[in-house]
Parts: structure tokens; sequence; C-alpha cells
């Protein structure tokens, strides 16, 4: 059985957009993906609205922390998906590249975030329909 692909959601603090990314594909896709998220430039925590709109769905985000982008998560990802990172996000041949423009929750309430979570939603769904698509039996 091969591996499964690994897709990494990157912005600049990783406390808003590629937080729910993550969490929406792992959700979405649970074993038939690898997720990791990260920032290149990380907050000091998640964003409080982005953590409400998520517990809506039942994926608890109280928990995470912004992480730092590094080389080495890029290499290891098939898929790197950039949510305005600029050029902060390391090129590597042979990556697929997805660039998300979506709006940036930071200072947002929760009823501007939610349009934002469900444009993710939607994206990850069909990310997930090309690169893992269900076991038929």
């Amino acid at each position: 059985m091969p591996d499964p692909p690994e897709v990494l959601f990157v912005c600049v603090h990783n406390a808003g957009r590629s937080q729910m990314a993550a969490a929406l594909l792992a959700h979405r896709a649970a074993d038939r993906v690898r997720v990791r998220s990260a920032g290149s430039a990380p907050a000091d925590s998640i964003n409080p609205a982005v953590v409400e709109v998520m517990a809506e769905l039942g994926i608890d985000l109280s928990r995470e922390v912004p992480g730092k982008l590094s080389t080495d998560d890029v290499h290891a990802a098939d898929v790197v998906v950039t949510m305005g990172c600029g050029d902060a996000c390391p090129v590597f041949p042979g990556k697929r590249y997805l660039d998300w423009q979506l709006d940036d929750p930071a200072g947002l309430p929760a009823e501007q975030v939610r349009p934002i979570r469900d444009d993710i939603d939607r994206r990850v769904r069909e990310l997930i329909s090309e690169i893992a698509p269900p076991e038929r039996g």
C-alpha cells in the first residue's frame, strides 16, 4: 500500500488560514492524507475567532500552536498550499504548489471568519478528491 500524500499548508502567521485548512483536511480525509501547517512568521497563538468557528464544526484547535516553516517541511510535502506567504516559501522542483487567495482572518470577528472557513473547506474537499479519493470496494 503506497504512503498517503502529504500536504503542507503555509501562511504568514500559522494562526488562521493554514490552521483551518490543515484541521479540515485531517478531519475530512482521515488517514488518506498526511497534513502539516506552518508559518513564515508564526504568531504566538491561534486566532480566537478561528478556534471558535472551527469548534462549530466539532474541530478543536484550542491546543494548537503556530509553527515555523522549515525547508524540511516543504521537502517532505507532495503538495504545498500557500496562503499569502509571499516569497517566504522555498520552492523545490517536483513539488505541486497551489496558491489559495484567501482573506486573512486576523482581527476579524467570528461572523467574518465563517465565510473564510467555508471557502477553505470547499477547497479542501476539492483537493481531497484530486489527491486521495475514497477507495472503491
